[in-house]
C-alpha cells in the first residue's frame, strides 16, 4: 500500500470522513518531494478540480498535523509549510534577514532530544525543525 493510501486508510479507521477533496489534498502532500504551503497545495488542486477551496486545504493539513502524519514548519514571515513524515527528518536553518533556508542534517542535534527528556521530561519532536539565525552572507 502506498504512503498516501496508508494515511487515508488510517484516518478512516480513526473515524474521519475522507471526501474526494481531502483525498486529493493528502495525495498532493504525500507525493511532494519538498515542503508545500497551503496555497501551493491549493494551486496544485486547482489544476485537477474546481470543487475545493482553500479552507478545505487548511483543515485537511491541520488534521494531518494533529493526527501525526505531517509536520508543520514556520519558514519565516508567516510562511507555514507542510510535509509528510515520509519526507524524512531534517533541520531548516532560516536567516532572519534574507529568509534563505538552508537544510541541515539532524545528526548535529546529537543528544538534544534525550537531554530534554532527561532534564525536563519533555519529549521533543526533532524530526522537522526550523532554527532561526543569520546566514553567512548576512553576517558580513
Amino acid at each position: 500500500m502506498s504512503h498516501c493510501h496508508t494515511i487515508i486508510s488510517t484516518l478512516r479507521e480513526r473515524g474521519y470522513r475522507i471526501t474526494p477533496q481531502r483525498e486529493m489534498v493528502i495525495g498532493v502532500i504525500a507525493h511532494a518531494d519538498h515542503h508545500l504551503s497551503a496555497e501551493e497545495v491549493f494551486s496544485a488542486l486547482k489544476t485537477r478540480t474546481q470543487a475545493t477551496n482553500i479552507a478545505t486545504v487548511y483543515r485537511t493539513l491541520d488534521m494531518l498535523w494533529e493526527e501525526g502524519f505531517a509536520c508543520r514548519n514556520d519558514l519565516s514571515e508567516g510562511k507555514i509549510v507542510y510535509a509528510t513524515h515520509e519526507h524524512g527528518p531534517h533541520i531548516h536553518l532560516v536567516c532572519r534577514f534574507c529568509n534563505q533556508v538552508i537544510d541541515a542534517d539532524p545528526v548535529i542535534l546529537g543528544t538534544l532530544g534525550e537531554d530534554l527528556n532527561n532534564q525536563h521530561k519533555f519529549a521533543a519532536d526533532l524530526q522537522h525543525l526550523s532554527i532561526f539565525g543569520i546566514c553567512t552572507e548576512c553576517q558580513i
